[in-house]
């Protein structure tokens, strides 16, 4: 079992930045792949972003260049640096860790892009 506590969300203009924090309950370099997706309103979930163990990344096109995935082992907490924010980027924002046997979520954190 793994929990997940998001935090950092919130209202920031375009073209601001915004750090999201996903903090683990577990040792989160024993998890295959930490990500973060979104869901905007209307739409269906969408990944944004993944960091495996090794370290590898991926983005999705819509933020290639403007987001950054990093993970800090000490606290156990993955990262979700957001730049060059815009009103596309409106959406409730999860965490997710994948393991071999389940998909774990956060409870979710709200972005709202609004001048």
């Amino acid at each position: 079992q793994v929990q997940l506590v998001e935090s950092g969300g919130g209202l920031v203009q375009p073209g601001e930045s915004l750090r999201l924090s996903c903090t683990t309950s577990r040792l989160i370099s024993t998890i295959p792949t930490m990500a973060w997706y979104r869901q905007a309103p209307g739409k269906q979930r969408e990944l944004v972003a993944t960091l495996t163990r090794e370290g590898s990344t991926k983005f999705a096109d819509s933020v290639t260049g403007r987001f950054t995935i990093f993970r800090d082992n000490t606290k156990n907490t993955v990262y979700l640096e957001m730049t060059r924010i815009g009103p596309e980027d409106t959406a409730v924002y999860y965490c997710n860790a994948h393991t071999a046997f389940n998909d774990y979520w956060g409870q979710g954190t709200q972005v709202t892009v609004s001048s």
